[in-house]
C-alpha cells in the first residue's frame, strides 16, 4: 500500500532540470500549508455538523438514519474527518522524505493509541487492591519497553543489508563500516597495484553468496597452492583469505579474521577497540547537548557529572555489544550449525541476538529504538515490493498518514493526557485552531485550583 513500487523513491540522476512550480521543495511547502487549512476547516465543519445533528430539531432525521447519525454524532466525529486533509500529502511527488513522513506520523499515533489502551487498562488489566477492596489498575512489567522492537528491527536490517542492499539504510551503515575495522580490513600498504582489495560493501556481497552456497568451507591457498580454493562467485575476497592462517576452516573467519584464527579473541579485540572510541564520542555528544542545563552544572554537579557518564556508558555498552555480536554470530554460526541450517536465515538471527544489547539502554533510549523500528519497517516494506510479497498500491502511503492524523486527533479528544509530550498536545491544538496550548491539563490545573481556594 505504501508505494507503487521501490522505484519511486529511488533518485535518478537523468531527470531533466523541473521548472521552480514543478520543484519538490515548493510542493513539499504547498502540500504541508494545505495539510494545516484543511485540517483546521474540516475540523471545524464536522464539528458544526456534529452540534446541528444533535440539536432537538434534527430527530426526524436521526430516526430516519440511525447509522450515519450515529457515526457523525460520535464526540470523535471532527478528529476523524478532519484527518482526511492527510491526503494533501499526495501534493508531494512519491519519493523517499513522503514515506518517512508518513511512517513517522503513524508511529507516533499508535504510541498515542498504546499510550490510551494502557491508561484505561485495556493491555494489562486490573487487580485486587490489598484487603479487598474493589480494583486498581496493573502497572506496567519492569521489563516491557520500547526496547523489545530492537531485536526484530536489527535482524531485519542485517539480513536486508546482505541480500537487499538497495531496500537497506546505506548511508548509516557506510557509518558503521568505518568504525568496523576488526572485521572489515582495509587494503595493506604493500598491496600490487595491479590487485584489486575487496571493499565494505564487497565482503558483506560475498557473505551472502556464503550462505546460497551453504557457507562452503575454507581451504587455505598456502596448503593447497594448486587446487582451486574458492568457488567461483566468491573469487573477489582472493586478496584477502590468501592471508588467512591455514588453520581456519570457516569462509566466514577467512574473510573476517584473516589475520586470527580465534573468533573470540577477535570478538574481544572489537571491544578492546571500539568501546574506548565510541564512549568518547558519546561523552562529547550528550556533553553539548547538556551545555542548556548549564545551571544545573553549578548547582548540583556531581549529579549531573554521574548522570552523564552513565548515559555514555550505557549507549556506549549498547553500541559496542550490538555492532561486535552481529559480527561475531556470522562466524559462530558458521562454526557450530550445520552448513544447510537456515543458511539464509542465520543473518535474522544474529541481528536478533545482537538487539538484545538494548535492554541494557532500555530506561532512555526510547528514541533510538523507534528510529530503528522505523528504519526497519521503511526497509522491509521496500524488501517485500522487491520481491512481490505484497502488492504495492498507488498513493498508499498517502492513505496511511491520513489515517494517522485521525488516529492522533481521535486520541487527543479521547485523554489528551495520552500523548506525553506536552509540546505535541499544544501542535495538535494550533492544527486545529484552538491556538498553541495545552487545554486539557491547563483546565485540570484550573479545576485543582479552584478546588484548593474552596477548602481554605
Amino acid at each position: 500500500m505504501l508505494a507503487q513500487s521501490a522505484t519511486l523513491y529511488a533518485p535518478s540522476s537523468s531527470q531533466k532540470k523541473q521548472p521552480f512550480y514543478k520543484s519538490s521543495p515548493l510542493r513539499l511547502s504547498l502540500s504541508l500549508s494545505t495539510i494545516l487549512l484543511l485540517y483546521r476547516l474540516l475540523f471545524r465543519f464536522f464539528t458544526r455538523l456534529r452540534a446541528q445533528l444533535l440539536d432537538p430539531a434534527a430527530a426526524p432525521f436521526r430516526e430516519r438514519n440511525p447509522r450515519t447519525s450515529s457515526t457523525l454524532t460520535s464526540p470523535y466525529a471532527p478528529a476523524v474527518g478532519a484527518g482526511l486533509a492527510g491526503l494533501a500529502l499526495g501534493i508531494y511527488p512519491a519519493q523517499q522524505l513522503r514515506l518517512t513522513i508518513m511512517i513517522s506520523v503513524m508511529f507516533r499515533a499508535l504510541e498515542f493509541g498504546w499510550n490510551l489502551l494502557e491508561d484505561d487498562g485495556s493491555i494489562w488489566g486490573f487487580r485486587a487492591r490489598a484487603g479487598g477492596k474493589g480494583m486498581v489498575k496493573r502497572e506496567r512489567p519492569w521489563w516491557f519497553g520500547s526496547w523489545m522492537l530492537q531485536p526484530l528491527a536489527m535482524g531485519q536490517l542485517l539480513h536486508a543489508t546482505v541480500f537487499d542492499r538497495e531496500s537497506s539504510p546505506a548511508g548509516f551503515l557506510d557509518l558503521i563500516f568505518k568504525h568496523t575495522t576488526t572485521y572489515l580490513h582495509g587494503a595493506p600498504e604493500n598491496l600490487p597495484s595491479g590487485v584489486r582489495w575487496p571493499g565494505s560493501w564487497d565482503i558483506v556481497d560475498n557473505l551472502g553468496q556464503m550462505a546460497k552456497l551453504n557457507w562452503p568451507p575454507f581451504i587455505s591457498p598456502t596448503l593447497f597452492p594448486d587446487e582451486p580454493t574458492l568457488p567461483a562467485t566468491l573469487t573477489t575476497l582472493a586478496p584477502l583469505t590468501s592471508q588467512a592462517y591455514p588453520i581456519i576452516t570457516s569462509l566466514s573467519c577467512a574473510s573476517l579474521h584473516p589475520g586470527d584464527p580465534s573468533c573470540l579473541r577477535t570478538y574481544l579485540t572489537f571491544w578492546v577497540r571500539s568501546f574506548p572510541h565510541l564512549g568518547r564520542f558519546f561523552l562529547i555528544f550528550y556533553s553539548m547537548l547538556m551545555l542548556p542545563r548549564y545551571k544545573l552544572l553549578y548547582n548540583a554537579p556531581l549529579h549531573l557529572l554521574n548522570r552523564l557518564l552513565s548515559r555514555a556508558l550505557r549507549l556506549t555498552t549498547f553500541a559496542t555489544g550490538a555492532m561486535s555480536t552481529a559480527w561475531a554470530s556470522i562466524c559462530f554460526f558458521q562454526t557450530w550449525l550445520p552448513r544447510t541450517f537456515l543458511p539464509t536465515q542465520r543473518f535474522f538471527l544474529g541481528g536478533f541476538l545482537a538487539g538484545l544489547w538494548a535492554f541494557v539502554e532500555r530506561r532512555e533510549g526510547r528514541s533510538i529504538f523507534l528510529y530503528t523500528a522505523r528504519t526497519s519497517i521503511d526497509s522491509l516494506w521496500k524488501v517485500g515490493v522487491k520481491r512481490r510479497w505484497w502488492r504495492a498500491m498507488r498513493g498508499g502511503d498517502v492513505w496511511l498518514f491520513a489515517l494517522a492524523l485521525a488516529i492522533t486527533g481521535a486520541v487527543y479528544e479521547r485523554d489528551a493526557r495520552a500523548i506525553r509530550e506536552a509540546n505535541v498536545r499544544k501542535g495538535i491544538s494550533w492544527l486545529k485552531g484552538t491556538g498553541f496550548r495545552d487545554w486539557g491539563l491547563e483546565e485540570e490545573d484550573e479545576l485543582e485550583h479552584e478546588g484548593d481556594v474552596r477548602e481554605e
